[in-house]
Order: C-alpha cells, then sequence, then structure tokens
C-alpha cells in the first residue's frame, strides 16, 4: 500500500520517467514514477515544478486522474529551452519534481451542482484531473459538460479521451476549432459559442475555466450574459513562476501570488484585476 510523499517545498525530489506520449507536435505527455514505492496525492488544478538537471526548472500543471497517486502526469508544450530538455527525457531518465503546490478546482464544493468545463488550448490539460474526478463521483453532480476550444482540428489535446467522454450517456461534450479543413465534420468558432446550447442549469452551476486569457474573458462575459452568477465562476491562471511559495515575487499578480493564492481563483475575486491588460 503507497503513502504519500512528504516533499521539502524547495528541494527537488527524483522521478523516473515511465512513458511518453506526443500529444501534439508541440506538446506531450510524461508520466512519472516516484523512485522510492510511495504515491504522489495532489488535488485537481494543483501544479509541481518539474527540474531538468543542469538546465532550469518549470511550472507544470498536473494533468492526471488524481485517484491514482502511483501514476504523476504532465502534459507539457515544448517553448524553451526547460521543456524541450524535458522533451528529450527517454524511460528510465531522472527529473526532479517539487510540489504539489497551489489552489485547487472546488469539486467538492461544486457536488449537487451542474459542472461546466470551458477549456482552451493546452488549458484542457490542467482541468483533465478535475474531468476524471467528477466521472469517478458522477452521482454526486447534477448535469457535467465539457466544452473544448482548439486552433485547429491538428491542435485537438486528448482527441481519444474526448470521443470517450463524449461516449458515455451522462456527460455533454462539444468541441470546436478556430479553423478547419473540408475534412473536418466538426464545429468552427470560439469555444463561447458552445455555452448557450449546453443546457445547463445556469442558477446550479459551477463552471471552471482554464485557456488564454482572452478566451477566458470572453467565456466570462458569455456565461454573466446568461446569468450564471460570478461567485460560481472559477479560472485558472498563469504567470511566471519561480519558487511557487510566494517568496520571489515574480508570479505577483495584484495583491496575489499565483503560486501560493491560486493558480484557481474564484472569479469574483480577481475581476478587477483581469480588467487590466497587460498586468
Amino acid at each position: 500500500m503507497s503513502t504519500q510523499i512528504k516533499l521539502d517545498p524547495m528541494t527537488p525530489v527524483p522521478f523516473a520517467v515511465a512513458k511518453r506520449v506526443q500529444e501534439l507536435a508541440d506538446t506531450f505527455t510524461i508520466e512519472l514514477a516516484p523512485t522510492s514505492t510511495d504515491g504522489f496525492v495532489f488535488q485537481p488544478g494543483q501544479f509541481n515544478m518539474l527540474y531538468a538537471f543542469g538546465v532550469g526548472e518549470v511550472p507544470i500543471s498536473i494533468s492526471g486522474d488524481p485517484s491514482d497517486p502511483s501514476k504523476l502526469v504532465h502534459t507539457v508544450r515544448n517553448v524553451g529551452a526547460v521543456t524541450d530538455a524535458l522533451s528529450k527525457l527517454k524511460k528510465g531518465e531522472q527529473l526532479g519534481v517539487r510540489g504539489p503546490f497551489g489552489s485547487a478546482w472546488p469539486v467538492v464544493e461544486a457536488e449537487g451542482n451542474d459542472v461546466v468545463i470551458v477549456a482552451g488550448g493546452i488549458g484542457l490539460a490542467p482541468l483533465r484531473p478535475a474531468i476524471e474526478h467528477v466521472l469517478a463521483n458522477r452521482s454526486k453532480y447534477g448535469r457535467f459538460v465539457v466544452l473544448y476550444g482548439a486552433r485547429s482540428p491538428a491542435d485537438v489535446l486528448y482527441m481519444k479521451q474526448l470521443q470517450m467522454w463524449r461516449g458515455r450517456l451522462d456527460t455533454y461534450v462539444d468541441v470546436t476549432v478556430d479553423h478547419a479543413g473540408r475534412d473536418w465534420a466538426g464545429n468552427v468558432g470560439v469555444v463561447t459559442r458552445l455555452i448557450g446550447r449546453a443546457n445547463f442549469d445556469v442558477h446550479h452551476a459551477k463552471v471552471f475555466i482554464c485557456g488564454p486569457e482572452l478566451m477566458m474573458r470572453f467565456t466570462i462575459k458569455e456565461l454573466s450574459d446568461l446569468g450564471v452568477a460570478k461567485d460560481d465562476i472559477y479560472v485558472s491562471m498563469e504567470r511566471n513562476m519561480k519558487c511557487a511559495i510566494g517568496h520571489c515575487g515574480h508570479c505577483q499578480f495584484g495583491g496575489h501570488f499565483i503560486c501560493k493564492d491560486g493558480p484557481v481563483f474564484p472569479y469574483a475575486r480577481i475581476e478587477n484585476l483581469m480588467q487590466v491588460r497587460g498586468l
């Protein structure tokens, strides 16, 4: 029986790559196994600092199933030196992990309500643990809606899982892309166009949003126009994080630290800050 790893927040613990999947041209998923026998417990929405030895460290959301502590899963977009080094790790090679850090999606508080997931691009990765949690505890929730938007069909993350979730009779999944060729039979347009037809109870719904900030702002406006209360909307914010424990100030967002007070915030708490472009 596994027990939870107790990590020093500033000391990376070695994990070995157990599996690597190339999700998209620039995005991959790595499944990590602890070098000890202990498991890794986290809450949906939290993140880790992943350390490529000799290169550096980056914050990456945990994208695996929170009910399975034997697997630590991250989906990573290759956009810099550290993520490029992580992308080249082979099965059995090691990296360092600090975490988990940050706030979580309020999946327990959402029980008894409809749950609406709105994701854009790689923003689906931090939401996947919340989706897994709701599906594993499906009877505790009302209508379950997953709305996802990507730039093109080639950029749709977790295509097989989206198809699997859509195949369930108790989950509504709708996907759209910004542009597509004639071989795409699905929706074309922005993700906000999917909200109005998702048929959830706007007065008894909790909405979790993650994606580009412009997409999140338009999604919040659409939800507000439909009558969803600001207190029922949660967003995951992203900034340049370094220490992950609120000491260095790199991720300061107004009076908040994204690493410690976020990344998941009730929208009502940061509404004024989200109106400030470039903050």
